[in-house]
């Protein structure tokens, strides 16, 4: 299952840090300009975490429609999204749904999405996501252009009519798998640590359970990080109080 991204409050014990760590060694989720949100939060991050492009480029998309008539005005709407979600495949879109934790947009869901106010009296609207996975490169421009032309190619219904809405953001496929490559990162700066200050000092660390975090680190790319502590502490501790 693709998770959307409010990826919920997490404890930082031992248990269900663990079990949050299976969880989002499949979950796609949506990353944001600051980390995620969570219970335990800081506003300061590890200086070492591992930094790549993001899986995917989300933009919003917003489906509304002003028809008098209820009923038709949300026929016309639902049309629209199963037209939509036909058009994405032949136009190399996926659509999902979801705040945090993303999920597929199918024709077999579609009519699990909210019917909102858009704003005007006898007018709803619909919300879901846009996204183009990101190559090597990580083109914005061209994922931006994909899914605009996206927009462009479903044919309204009625009254009904699409738009993009909302900056572009990004998302990436289970962040926890990313985790022993971080750690690695983590320990190899630990020991470069410990070597500066002499063959008589190490480093402790702390923090290491946690779960993966993340945050937007540039216009495609993405900082993974476990929030870790270390500490240069001497190696012979006797004289120590």
């Amino acid at each position: 299952m693709i998770l959307v991204a409010r990826l919920a409050s997490l404890l930082v014990l031992l248990a269900p840090a663990q079990a949050v760590a299976q969880e989002l060694a499949e979950a796609e989720v949506v990353v944001t300009g600051a980390r995620r949100e969570a219970d335990d939060f800081e506003e300061s991050r590890p200086a070492i975490g591992l930094r790549r492009t993001a899986d995917f480029a989300v933009m919003g998309v917003t489906i509304a429609g002003d028809t008098r008539d209820s009923d038709r005005r949300r026929e016309e709407i639902w049309a629209m999204v199963r037209s939509a979600i036909e058009v994405a495949g032949r136009s190399g879109v996926e659509l999902a749904t979801g705040n945090f934790v993303l999920e597929p947009l199918t024709l077999a869901n579609h009519r699990n999405l909210q019917l909102l106010n858009d704003g005007r009296p006898d007018t709803d609207r619909v919300y879901f996501l846009a996204k183009v996975r990101l190559g090597a490169g990580g083109d914005a421009a061209a994922a931006i252009d994909r899914i605009q032309r996206f927009v462009r190619a479903v044919p309204p219904y009625g009254r009904a009519e699409m738009r993009a809405s909302g900056d572009l953001t990004l998302s990436v496929v289970g962040p926890d798998q990313y985790r022993g490559q971080i750690l690695d990162l983590i320990a190899a700066d630990s020991r470069a640590t410990a070597a500066r200050f002499g063959p008589a000092y190490a480093v402790t660390a702390s923090g290491l359970d946690r779960p993966v975090e993340w945050m937007r680190a540039g216009l495609t790319e993405i900082f993974l990080y476990v929030p870790y502590n270390i500490v240069v502490v001497p190696t012979d501790q006797s004289g120590l109080p």
